[in-house]
């Protein structure tokens, strides 16, 4: 945990057993940790040089701990600054790197990425490369399971950028990855954040695009080879951009709206239900999604249409979207 603000595990050790345990000498701390006392006295002449530790005038010298809020945010302003810095010097380089291949000194356009872990990698850089809008087709099978890398796997940069109000994101699901259990959960989490996210048929493949400048594609085929494409400016570029923007007017929203006034309210799972209907789902894709038999879906659809008065499925679609629950 104290990697994260550059504190090795041994001056991290040291410096908890200080706030448990209040002043104490080197030859105290030594033997509350089993460190060596040259391995203490070291970490304890960083921790003072880092302003975690303070030491008290007198032989044996003393030490205590400096109140970790105040000593931890010091730590961690100083890293943001640094990434901040080091996020600066990545737009530079970025500036560099497309005026090399604006000037025709890059050939290559399009590249290959193979391995699972470097297409994770390969994916997170593109998410983060972005200044304005991140566009994507999430279709499975993925490359990173979700809770793989922390909260949500695949979406966990998508939900540090919304937090953070930096990139906006607009996202196309494939029914299959609506389909998946849990997922729904969590793309109305996203929604939650602030993302846009609608609902497409059969999308071709997997597509993440940063602003107009790059994109990773990978299809199911190149899931099963382990590869994947990043593709730089370029009219193959624009092609990609533009399959997204065609997709994405014609998907359907899953952004819901707010209840007319004098209406009942409608209930969070009536809303996901709703969402997968206006998709286009089966009622074994709704079953798989709620965990419920295929007679629970019949009846939940029957009650929607009942409350709207439809006798179709198309006609529960077009009230719910004249009502603005879509």
């Amino acid at each position: 945990m104290w990697e994260a603000v550059g504190i090795p595990d041994v001056e991290a050790r040291v410096y908890e057993v200080l706030i448990m345990h209040g002043r104490s000498t080197v030859e105290g701390l030594s033997g509350r940790t089993n460190l060596t006392t040259s391995k203490i006295t070291r970490a304890l002449g960083n921790l003072v040089g880092r302003g975690l530790v303070t030491r008290t005038p007198g032989r044996p010298a003393r030490y205590y701990a400096v109140q970790p809020s105040l000593a931890g945010s010091v730590l961690i302003a100083k890293r943001e600054h640094e990434l901040g810095q080091l996020q600066q010097h990545l737009n530079k380089l970025d500036d560099a790197f497309h005026a090399e291949m604006a000037a025709g000194q890059l050939v290559e356009y399009v590249e290959r990425v193979e391995g699972a872990a470097r297409i994770y990698r390969a994916f997170v850089r593109i998410q983060r490369s972005a200044q304005r809008e991140v566009r994507a087709f999430d279709k499975p099978p993925y490359f990173v399971s979700p809770g793989e890398h922390g909260d949500e796997g695949p979406n966990l940069e998508e939900r540090r950028s919304l937090a953070a109000g930096t990139v906006a994101y607009r996202v196309v699901y494939d029914q299959e990855s609506v389909a998946l259990p849990g997922r729904l959960d969590n793309i109305w989490e996203g929604i939650r954040s602030g993302e846009r996210a609608r609902v497409g048929s059969i999308l071709p493949a997997k597509i993440v695009i940063s602003d107009d400048q790059t994109a990773i594609v990978s299809s199911a085929a190149d899931f099963h080879d382990g590869v994947a494409y990043l593709v730089h400016r370029s009219s193959l570029l624009d092609v990609i951009t533009g399959l997204f923007e065609a997709t994405w007017d014609r998907a359907v929203p899953l952004n819901r709206g707010e209840s007319r006034a004098g209406e009942a309210p409608l209930s969070h799972r009536d809303r996901q239900l709703l969402g997968l209907l206006a998709s286009g789902a089966t009622d074994t894709v709704i079953a798989r999604t709620f965990n419920w038999s295929i007679r629970t879906v019949q009846r939940h659809i029957h009650e929607l249409m009942q409350r709207v008065g439809a006798r179709t499925r198309f006609q529960i679609g077009m009230e719910a979207a004249r009502r603005g629950w879509l």
